[in-house]
């Protein structure tokens, strides 16, 4: 397999892999395709030799995101031609897909779930339990509610499928170097610039760690954080099967934890176990290549019973093998792509969770594309490496929230749930005495946030389903309270960053797509945009002084956010950008009282006239110095007050007690989705992001494109603005209270299918289920265009009639807001 013997190694290299699975593969693949001829696949053993050889290779494409579907669809499609262009065999089968529903409950996640295939053009079909046995008769049926089948859906033989991907790179003059270890990669001012291998050193521009289950290990060398750890799978072969024929689909059956699929007339059969069991806690092995772990009857045993019930003929079939290989998993069950913020130049692709076989064409396509364009083809976040932060450094942390997320692989979806494992971890200085107010957290980057607060003998507890869960009411009393009086948000995780020195607004003149060279304490809403003009960032500017301002974003944004700005700034300038969330809580005093109750704690003029919307100001506040923000996300009259942490409690206790009269309450980060949504406000990673520029977003208005000033992203704006956009962010409304809408709902527009639902929820003010999405039409978008329609929503696989709208829901012309 190697291409040149080991003395002829070259000294250089644009690009070096590291990793020969079927993600390094693919990554090489695509690269030398783009033309990048000059890269390198260095691999410590024999391709596939790590967890690539062990794979089950069941290839199926729907996830709850567009994008990673999307990605997942190119991964067959790439299969299907794969072994023609390379005249390698692949043992690609596109037999279909088959995933069970056993209980009502699963019936509706499975009927969503199509929903959503739909929105994301994918062609899934729900089969009654009947017409789900024709297509695999060896099943019974006798619990089963009902079926999907997805006809594009199939497997793949890894090792063959990585071998073909792997000639299809030397065809196009990739090197690859089998038998060859890494040693180390150099680092210099902060960026890769040599691999150094057993076998020489390679000078280069890029790294790709694709090394699978030690990637964690390998990146921690360079300071770089990969959050994944090894978790032992098992799956089991059969002899062969009568009536097992080559075209059987593969079959998921998550309410018995199992899937299955074809193999030389027999079966496979594996599944994911709620208790998981760690591998390599202690550090891996030398030389573990093309290994296995002893076969755990014991442990897997509890999925054959599973099974039985399912597919009586395997009580009697002869069992070749039980494979025991362990894999790398995340903490989220997703895998991760991209540039690490720790390291430039220096990217990932690891993590796959078991699903590297469908993920591995996708995946190698979008890390190619990183690497030689410095951002992914489309927007990734769900896999973006930048997901993370700090809560996952440490490695008994991900351990334990990866095993749980693990045993869920295969449980249900429920909506709004939340993890358990690992927390709590990072609490605000509120978090005690909101726990004994009621609170039901929830987590977010290893924060604790409270969601929402349960009455007086009422538990703080989640109660899944898909239908009106336990905590609406309450949040429906959060919702009315902060409309009609004032509540008390904690919002404490809030990511904070300073940008300091003498270049800090020529810096942001440049990255913010809005104004922000203004006066000290003026407050600035914006967005940051690529060079499509896509929404990287949504965020608030705060000037502090002449060479001084504070950025306020999202909680799950912190690393992401953090990234984009610092990579950002204009080379030369003298601008630093530091961390400063721990430093700061937050408290969002919101509703028509926030004034009244502010005012009794404070000697400072927070009058209209003295304290207006859109600005900032240093106030004394129960001893301490807090800088008063004056912003709302809810649509009402408000503050955020930014909080040196030891002070927080304090203010928190001023607060409630100044606010009694009032009828002051508490409320969370639900009632928070429930008031934006009425108000129109954009949510970044659903409503808005990389893909969608602030014309499609309706956010023209905070961008500067009426002054002289250029900022990234601007020309691709104003190309725009010529050319018309062709998606449009807009409102929907539902009346019918009984019908629920929670994101990736179809829009159809006359009958045809023009999008789904980014975000959903109700609206508790106008009593309406409320979803906003992007209406799609090639020929453009404009209100004429999205006046002239009739639309529904597809929800759960049945059409509902719904109403579109151009403005806010909820609007009270900001009266309350800047009275």
């Amino acid at each position: 397999m190697t291409d040149l013997p080991s003395a002829d190694l070259p000294s250089e290299a644009r690009v070096v892999i590291i990793g020969g699975g079927i993600v390094g593969a693919s990554t090489a693949y695509h690269l030398g395709k783009m033309g990048y001829s000059d890269t390198i696949l260095i691999e410590r053993g024999k391709l596939t030799s790590g967890t690539t050889f062990h794979a089950a290779g069941l290839v199926g494409q729907l996830r709850s995101n567009a994008n990673i579907t999307q990605l997942l669809g190119y991964s067959v499609d790439l299969y299907k031609n794969l072994e023609k262009e390379t005249e390698q065999a692949t043992g690609w089968k596109m037999n279909g897909g088959l995933r069970l529903a056993c209980t009502q409950e699963r019936w509706t996640e499975v009927k969503r779930q199509a929903t959503t295939a739909h929105s994301f053009g994918l062609d899934m079909q729900l089969l009654t339990p009947k017409e789900a046995q024709d297509l695999w008769p060896m099943m019974t049926i006798d619990d089963v509610v009902g079926a999907a089948f997805l006809p594009t859906d199939g497997q793949a033989n890894p090792s063959d499928i990585t071998l073909s991907l792997a000639k299809g790179a030397r065809m196009n003059g990739v090197s690859i170097y089998e038998d060859t270890e890494v040693l180390d990669v150099e680092v210099e001012d902060g960026q890769v610039v040599a691999v150094m291998t057993s076998k020489g050193r390679i000078k280069c521009d890029k790294v790709v760690n694709c090394c699978g289950q030690w990637a964690r290990q390998e990146a921690k060398k360079v300071g770089v954080n990969v959050p994944l750890v090894s978790v032992e799978h098992q799956f089991m072969i059969t002899e062969k099967i009568e009536g097992i024929t080559p075209d059987l689909p593969t079959l998921r059956d998550p309410d018995r934890l199992t899937y299955y699929k074809e193999d030389v007339g027999g079966l496979v059969m594996g599944g994911y176990e709620p208790n998981g069991i760690p591998w390599a806690t202690k550090g891996f092995p030398e030389k573990f290549q093309f290994s296995l772990l002893d076969s755990n009857w014991d442990h897997f045993e509890q999925l054959v019973e599973l099974s039985l019930g399912r597919v009586p003929a395997l009580e009697t079939a002869g069992v070749r093998e039980l494979i025991n290989g362990p894999e790398s998993f995340t903490p989220d069950g997703n895998f991760i792509l991209g540039e690490a913020p720790e390291l430039k130049n220096y990217f990932v692709g690891a993590g796959f969770n078991a699903f590297g076989i469908a993920s591995g064409g996708g995946a190698g396509m979008a890390l190619a594309e990183w690497v030689v364009n410095g951002e992914p083809p489309y927007d990734l976040w769900p896999v973006d490496i930048r997901r993370f932060g700090r809560a996952h450094f440490d490695t008994d942390w991900v351990r334990k929230r990866t095993l749980e997320a693990y045993g869920k692989h295969y449980t249900m979806a429920w909506p709004f749930e939340e993890h358990s494992s690992g927390r709590p971890n990072r609490r605000s200085p509120l978090y005690d005495q909101l726990k004994s107010q009621g609170a039901c957290f929830g987590e977010k980057l290893g924060w604790e946030r409270p969601n929402w607060f349960a009455r007086e003998g009422q538990e703080a507890k989640d109660i899944y389903t898909f239908n009106r869960q336990n905590w609406f009411e309450n949040v429906g009393e959060e919702h009315k309270l902060t409309r009609e009086n004032i509540t008390v948000f904690d919002q404490s995780s809030f990511a904070k960053f300073k940008l300091v020195g003498p270049d800090s607004e020529k810096a942001l003149t440049w990255i913010c797509a809005n104004d922000v060279a203004k006066k000290p304490g003026s407050l600035t809403y914006t967005q940051m945009l690529n060079d499509r003009g896509g929404i990287e960032c949504d965020l608030t500017v705060v000037r502090i002084s002449n060479d001084e301002f504070y950025i306020v974003t999202g909680t799950g944004y912190a690393t992401h956010d953090f990234d984009w700005i610092k990579k950002n700034i204009p080379e030369g300038l003298n601008a630093q950008l530091i961390d400063v969330t721990s430093g700061y809580s937050v408290l969002s005093v919101m509703g028509p009282c926030a004034r009244k109750v502010l005012q009794k704690i404070t000697d400072d003029n927070i009058s209209n006239e003295s304290f207006p919307f859109g600005s900032m100001q240093t106030l004394g506040v129960a001893g301490a110095p807090v800088m008063a923000l004056r912003v709302t996300y809810v649509g009402e009259l408000g503050w955020e007050l930014h909080i040196p942490t030891e002070f927080a409690l304090n203010v928190y206790q001023a607060l409630m007690a100044a606010g009694q009269e009032f009828s002051i309450g508490n409320a969370g980060y639900r009632a928070i989705e429930s008031l934006r949504l009425e108000k129109g406000y954009r949510a970044w990673s659903s409503d808005i992001g990389p893909d969608h520029t602030p014309l499609e977003a309706g956010m023209a208005w905070a961008c500067k494109l009426k002054k002289e000033i250029d900022f990234k992203g601007r020309k691709a704006l104003e190309l725009q603005k010529i050319d018309g956009v062709k998606k449009s962010l807009c409102c929907f409304t539902v009346d019918d209270p009984s019908i629920i809408l929670l994101g990736r709902e179809t829009i159809y527009r006359n009958g045809e299918r023009v999008g789904w639902l980014t975000s959903a929820g109700f609206g508790f003010t106008v009593q309406k289920n409320i979803g906003y999405g992007y209406v799609r039409n090639q020929e453009g978008v404009d209100r004429t265009y999205l006046k002239s329609g009739s639309y529904e929503l597809e929800v759960g696989t049945e059409r509902v009639a719904c109403d579109i709208h151009f403005t806010a829901l909820y609007d009270p012309k900001m009266e309350k807001v800047k009275q």
